[in-house]
């Protein structure tokens, strides 16, 4: 029997390294026969070819010319039964350069987040929404990953099929709280006090993810509560800028910039609470994480958030402008040991949902759905032939 051939797309390689390596291994470990397509020279595990394209996350930059023109190459030479694009300009060449192709993939598109939502600028809606609403009349099959999503997507989208699944997954197994011992033992290896309360947040360093709300309300508790720190890890454009603005601040000595870290599984254990500043989010890892975890958490309202976020139930949320309140809450939550360990109940109870396996199990379901009704279509045509 003949491997089935996927080809997974994104803008970067790094996001099948960080979000998709569980799915891939059970797809290999089937038979599967994958390709990835993206800009980044990492090499990753269960996959049988690499190509490494020039593709930018403007969609306009003209190298995203030639990465659409080797998609389709490759595409016309390795007739995929498949092609699985992720991310905004991964999602938007992948696609498109399968509309001329005589023999036509399954198409499949996953929606981290539509740039066009509820609250998003007019701008958005002006140049997002126009391009999704045609590529996805060409989309087998369009997974969303919240509720909002879904939603939108079914009144106002027209994609074959508009599917839900609960996100990339998280593994609940390795991500799960620590008893006190150990977490002092983790504190001391990262040269953290032990009585220090800690705040946590991971992700890049960009406008969209407003690390500058966090320190501006870190600011309001950082002298009442000496011994909190505001723990940042990540790297990026206003990586800079947010250093000097903590400096500016005063609050410079309490607040730890981490830069890139692979340890966010230790920096989330030994941490007391997390919180998360974005302005747009599909369904955060970080918050997913954090649940995990077992931490009650502070966020900004949107609608990753809202999903996976009951206000007083297992966390708060707080408007992306409203310092005041986000600064009351992690005070709140400084004083209040009772209320913690409420949410981080909450938070245990909830994440089973989101788990790798429960997600593995439902992309299975999607492929397993579509690439048997392509065999049966292709039997049937066989029979056609053959009378």
């Amino acid at each position: 029997m003949t491997a089935k051939k996927l080809l997974l797309v994104a803008t970067v390689d790094y996001h099948f390294k960080a979000f998709h390596l569980p799915f891939m291994r059970q797809l290999y470990e089937q038979g599967w026969e994958i390709h990835i397509a993206a800009k980044g020279d990492l090499t990753l595990p269960f996959v049988s070819k690499q190509h490494r394209l020039p593709i930018e996350r403007h969609p306009l930059k003209k190298a995203n010319l030639y990465a659409y023109k080797q998609l389709k190459s490759l595409m016309e030479i390795h007739q995929y039964d498949i092609v699985h694009c992720h991310t905004p300009t991964g999602g938007l060449l992948g696609r498109l350069a399968t509309f001329s192709l005589k023999k036509k993939p399954l198409l499949f598109y996953t929606a981290h987040g539509f740039h066009f939502c509820k609250g998003a600028p007019l701008l958005n809606w002006l140049i997002y929404y126009p391009i999704e609403k045609t590529l996805a009349r060409k989309t087998d099959c369009l997974i969303t990953i919240n509720q909002e999503d879904y939603a939108l997507a079914t009144k106002a989208l027209k994609a074959k099929e508009i599917a839900f699944i609960h996100g990339v997954g998280v593994n609940v197994a390795q991500y799960q709280p620590i008893d006190k011992e150990i977490k002092e033992k983790l504190r001391e290896k990262h040269l953290i006090e032990k009585e220090a309360f800690l705040f946590f947040y991971a992700a890049e360093f960009n406008r969209n993810k407003n690390q500058r709300l966090l320190l501006q309300a870190f600011k309001k508790i950082a002298k009442q509560h000496p011994s909190s720190q505001l723990l940042l890890a990540g790297e990026g454009p206003l990586l800079s800028d947010c250093q000097r603005l903590a400096t500016e601040l005063g609050i410079d000595r309490q607040v730890v910039f981490l830069g890139f870290t692979n340890e966010v599984k230790e920096w989330l254990q030994m941490s007391d609470v997390a919180v998360a500043s974005s302005l747009r989010e599909g369904l955060p890892v970080n918050i997913l994480e954090a649940m995990a975890c077992g931490l009650p958490i502070v966020a900004t309202m949107n609608r990753g958030h809202h999903e996976l976020i009951r206000d007083r139930h297992n966390g708060y949320l707080i408007a992306a402008t409203d310092v005041h309140h986000f600064a009351e809450k992690m005070e709140s939550l400084i004083h209040s040991e009772q209320e913690r360990e409420r949410f981080a109940k909450a938070n245990r109870q909830l994440i089973s949902k989101y788990s790798t396996e429960v997600v593995m199990e439902e992309l299975m379901i999607l492929y397993a759905k579509y690439t048997q009704e392509k065999k049966d279509e292709s039997n049937h045509q066989h029979y056609r032939a053959y009378i």
